[in-house]
């Protein structure tokens, strides 16, 4: 919302014109019109409306009607129907003009009035749809943290719509570029050509439940020790749904994760870690240090244990479903399908 200062208050000038009183008939009873007629620098307008109206006037020419005039057609417009002026060739079809000026009134305001597009005129309503879509997950999404941190023990049962193109588009940016592919040889650039085309398809597919994991391709690194640790390269789409669920279980698990857990955290890393520890060893009296490691901890974890985890807050059928087919897709090497049994880096 744009917020504007420092607008100048308009002071109400209301005169009497005593022509201006009106008997009118309609539906066989005498009512009398209103006595005062507010007129505002620049033409008249309706009764008691001067500095008051939140709508913006319509462009009029610089002809003013004046006195029993200005009253008759007021009086008029208001008879014939509920819109005064809704035939009148004085009406301008453009976007209406704002009543005060950004700034105070100056006369080169450092901010340009903002006019209002008539709804009839709406022409930039689907445009639009697209940033009301992300707002509206981006909004669902924080109200999913709030009952999160509100609540500990809360649990959640659908998740799963926000699974929808809009997330899906920002999960695909949000992917390193230059990442090796898949199984499917498609690259981050190869994929981006047809991602409008291909994304409102991926959401149906995740919606009706025919969306299927690609087996990860198995490669190798090299670790500091000389031995080989295991990588499974996933594709290009499959990274694109599961960063889409990352943000998603972020949102219900963040808020009870301890302030000294750094692992895999957004906007958290390893060098956060070690600044919290040097501040720690400054400022506070330490004994001794304790390094350690799990050795294989990834590649030996439990997928019973770690839905049983996840189904401590999430109790989401579809979305837990989806988790269980990353976990055992499994993995392809020597032209060799293996089936995920075990640990989560394959």
């Amino acid at each position: 919302m744009l917020l504007l200062e420092g607008i100048a208050q308009i002071e109400l000038r209301k005169h009497y014109i005593p022509e201006a009183e009106l008997v009118v008939w309609r539906e066989g009873n005498m009512r009398r019109r209103d006595k005062r007629v507010a007129s505002c620098s620049g033409g008249v307008e309706e009764p008691g409306m001067c500095g008051h109206s939140s709508r913006g006037k319509r462009e009029t020419s610089g002809r003013s009607l004046r006195g029993s005039e200005a009253a008759m057609t007021e009086a008029r417009g208001k008879v014939d129907s509920r819109n005064p002026g809704v035939n009148s060739p004085e009406e301008s079809d453009g976007n209406m003009v704002p009543e005060k000026s950004a700034n105070k009134g100056e006369a080169t305001p450092a901010e340009l009035m903002e006019g209002k597009t008539p709804t009839e005129r709406n022409s930039g309503q689907e445009a639009a749809c697209r940033a009301q879509n992300r707002e509206s997950a981006s909004i669902g999404l924080a109200r999913v943290r709030q009952r999160a941190e509100a609540d500990k023990g809360a649990r959640f049962n659908n998740l799963f719509h926000f699974l929808k193109v809009d997330l899906l588009r920002a999960s695909f940016y949000e992917l390193k570029r230059n990442a090796a592919p898949g199984m499917d040889g498609v690259t981050w650039q190869v994929y981006e050509q047809t991602l409008e085309e291909r994304l409102p398809e991926l959401e149906h597919e995740l919606h009706i439940g025919s969306y299927r994991a690609t087996p990860a391709r198995r490669e190798y690194i090299t670790k500091d020790d000389g031995r080989q640790r295991p990588l499974g390269i996933m594709t290009i789409e499959d990274k694109v749904v599961q960063q889409a669920c990352v943000t998603i279980l972020n949102e219900v698990f963040e808020p009870i994760f301890s302030g000294y857990s750094y692992g895999s955290r957004p906007g958290r890393s390893q060098h956060d870690a070690l600044d919290a520890l040097h501040e720690g060893i400054i400022r506070r009296k330490i004994s001794w240090i304790l390094d350690c490691d799990v050795e294989g901890f990834f590649d030996n974890l439990s997928h019973d244990h770690l839905l049983s985890f996840i189904e401590e807050r999430v109790t989401d059928k579809r979305m837990l479903r989806l988790l269980r087919k990353w976990l055992r897709v499994g993995w392809i090497e020597d032209g060799k399908r293996h089936p995920g049994t075990i640990g989560t880096r394959w």
